[in-house]
């Protein structure tokens, strides 16, 4: 994701990076993400939300496109702690310890490509309508627009991807965007609670999936956080 002006006074957010640039880009993993325990007090919410941000760049940098071997290096450090998602979190660094990145280009290409299609098509709108480019995908685009949101140009997928939609995700989380609070609420709401849980599940069964179950693990229990913290929160 970067950020342009196009004059001195409007500064428009654009998205689309993970699946546009060679690789995506992976910051820095923290220790335990979602479960450091020196998140508290008036630091908290901080502390928590950037766990979050990295957490939805994660999956929108693996889900882009094939990991390269720079991308496996970091994701070989994510360590975790007992929690269902800490052990996710150790799954997904011993897949990337063993994985060789033209293995996963075939396996990438096996799952979200294919010859004609891949295994799985991940996008809103055909889990949500059974069809491609259908009012999922309006949808999408009327809330980008919304929240001066541009795709990057030449963007080869819709921005109903789930690696768009998680991309986007992490900028209204993190703030980069600048949209006001409860911004990604909304969007989770409406882009990725109605149908990301059943993708992940799918993908978790996929013929060809190897490191990508312990993506699909992964993606589908955080999605559950997130659902289950915007439901406490009321």
């Amino acid at each position: 994701m970067r950020e342009r002006a196009r004059d001195p006074a409007i500064r428009t957010a654009v998205v689309g990076a993970s699946l546009g640039a060679p690789g995506g880009a992976l910051p820095s993993a923290p220790a335990s993400p979602m479960t450091d325990e020196a998140a508290h007090g008036a630091d908290a919410l901080d502390e928590i939300d950037r766990q979050r941000a990295h957490e939805y760049t994660l999956l929108a940098v693996v889900l882009g496109r094939a990991p390269t071997r720079d991308v496996l290096d970091v994701l070989s450090g994510l360590q975790g702690d007992a929690s269902p998602l800490g052990m996710a979190h150790i799954a997904l660094a011993e897949a990337a310890s063993q994985a060789d990145p033209a293995a996963l280009q075939r396996e990438y290409f096996d799952l979200f490509v294919g010859v004609g299609r891949g295994e799985l098509l991940p996008y809103g709108s055909y889990y949500q309508a059974g069809f491609l480019h259908d009012r999922p995908l309006a949808r999408v685009r009327d809330d980008l627009v919304r929240l001066g949101i541009e795709r990057v140009e030449r963007l080869p997928e819709p921005e109903d991807h789930v690696a768009i939609l998680c991309e986007t995700m992490a900028g209204l989380v993190d703030g980069r965007f600048g949209t006001p609070p409860g911004e990604d609420r909304v969007f989770f709401e409406r882009h990725l609670k109605p149908w990301a849980g059943r993708f992940f599940a799918d993908l978790a069964v996929s013929p060809s999936a190897r490191f990508y179950r312990s993506v699909a693990e992964l993606g589908g229990l955080f999605v559950e956080v997130e659902a289950q913290a915007f439901a406490m929160d009321g």
